[in-house]
């Protein structure tokens, strides 16, 4: 008998069901002869040799190099990974970086900077006010104060024309965020999302597009980023609580499943409006990830069209229940992904060879879809994780261990096996006298970063307990 595994189910005292969805393994979607998909090692997180000036709070590729917003500086990452301070940017939480042709420019605590290649300048006119976010369209850098769009001089970038301010009215509800898709521009207030275009001018030269408008907004400054062709956002109309949505042509569409909404349930807004969304795309995967403050959530488009129902699955650094995932402020550059630590100094890139995070062994998790064999029970003799053993750490002999439920709440004790040396990748992840179910059974595995294996399929032998 085979039991899927790319999600599980439990129960809570609410007398739900629930999904769990897999921690630090990421469900693809490739046959391969055993199943119609796997899960496989999420990504290691190795250390540059030399840390940052401070905490990642944001980062951009820019002309074929990496660029950050570290502590109060503006850094560039070489090649090798080690870090060049060009200018002191200040304090003031996450920072929005962007660039035109000739220069990049960084958001960091409401205020403008530009980097020319030689020099840190800071944009002094006081008709520019507060920057709450920006991004740079058809020669404009266009800001939000949250109140109003401003547009800086076509001809001088560090001069702001107060005759043309633009605004966002079709609601009364503050701007957050504007963002740039299809050359178009995405004013991203808390209950809608406007769409304008360019239409030049003597005044505000950007114009409404009726009927783009969308009746959702997002619920913070960093909740929204472009995600393929439509805008990935975390929030809701008025009266209706958080989702996760893909906003186009006018139209939301809801990606988030009842337990990602349970998820985010268990924030206040206030918590909620910290999030993060960027994206990672690659290897037949468009990821979306929503950074949270005890996880990161990713949703998997291109998995999801395969399978016909959305694809998620959870990122942690904790080894033991949930924390933060030690990873952000994702840019490709130099071949590979480079990643920031918004908690600490220390930067690096991600690899999939390991699944280490940062030097330190993290979990992992998955759980199974309720095996139920008609209310007549069974006897369950063996349980076989189908997987590529084999390739952990030289040295290291892992173990995997897995439990089981008959209610959803409540789980046996923990059964370890040994998950196989390096080289060792013919080993077969056998459990044999299993116990039995009355009703029904989840099974649930765990293990860490150490046993960097991949899982394709579960297989039970089951005896009925009647006929």
């Amino acid at each position: 008998m085979q039991i899927p595994i790319l999600s599980g189910i439990y129960t809570d005292e609410s007398s739900d069901f629930r999904t769990s969805y897999p921690v630090n393994m990421i469900p693809v979607a490739k046959g391969q002869g055993i199943s119609g998909g796997y899960l496989r090692p999420a990504d290691g997180i190795v250390a540059a040799a030399v840390a940052g000036p401070g905490t990642g709070r944001g980062g951009i590729s820019w002309n074929g190099q990496c660029y950050r917003v570290m502590g109060t500086n503006l850094v560039r990452i070489e090649q090798d990974l080690s870090v060049t301070i060009l200018g002191d940017v200040g304090a003031g939480g996450r920072a929005i970086l962007d660039y035109s042709a000739d220069r990049l420019a960084v958001m960091s605590g409401g205020r403008l900077y530009y980097w020319n290649g030689a020099a840190l300048t800071q944009v002094v006119d006081p008709d520019l006010g507060n920057v709450v976010s920006f991004v740079w369209v058809d020669g404009y850098f266009m800001t939000t104060d949250g109140q109003y769009l401003v547009v800086t001089e076509l001809a001088d970038p560090f001069s702001v024309d107060p005759l043309k301010y633009g605004s966002s009215e079709i609601d009364p509800d503050p701007i957050l965020a504007v963002l740039k898709l299809r050359n178009e521009i995405y004013a991203v207030n808390r209950y809608t999302i406007e769409v304008f275009q360019n239409i030049g001018g003597t005044g505000f030269p950007f114009e409404r597009i009726q009927g783009a408008q969308i009746q959702r907004g997002a619920i913070g400054t960093f909740c929204a980023c472009a995600f393929g062709d439509t805008v990935a956002f975390l929030g809701g109309g008025r009266n209706e609580s958080p989702a996760i949505y893909l906003g186009a042509n006018g139209q939301a569409l809801k990606i988030s499943t009842r337990e990602i909404e349970t998820v985010l349930g268990g924030f206040t807004e206030a918590e909620l409006s910290a999030a993060v969304l960027e994206v990672r795309s690659g290897k037949s995967q468009m990821q979306l990830w929503i950074r949270l403050g005890d996880r990161t959530l990713v949703y998997d488009s291109e998995a999801s069209k395969v399978i016909g129902e959305p694809v998620w699955c959870q990122l942690t650094s904790a080894i033991d229940g949930f924390s933060a995932y030690h990873a952000g402020d994702l840019v490709w550059c130099y071949e590979k992904w480079l990643v920031a630590d918004p908690l600490s100094d220390a930067h690096g890139y991600l690899v999939d060879t390991l699944s280490s995070q940062w030097g330190s062994d993290a979990r992992w998790e998955f759980g199974t879809q309720i095996v139920y064999n008609g209310s007549r029970g069974a006897i369950v003799h063996e349980l076989e994780l189908v997987a590529l053993p084999g390739r952990t750490a030289f040295g290291a002999d892992p173990m995997i261990e897995t439990s089981y439920s008959l209610d959803g709440e409540t789980w046996s004790t923990a059964r370890p096996i040994r998950a196989g040396v390096q080289g060792d990748r013919a080993k077969r992840l056998v459990w044999y006298r299993n116990g039995s179910m009355r009703n029904w059974r989840i099974q649930r595995f765990r293990g860490d970063t150490q046993s960097f294996c991949s899982f394709a399929r579960l297989e039970a032998q089951l005896e009925a307990l009647g006929t």
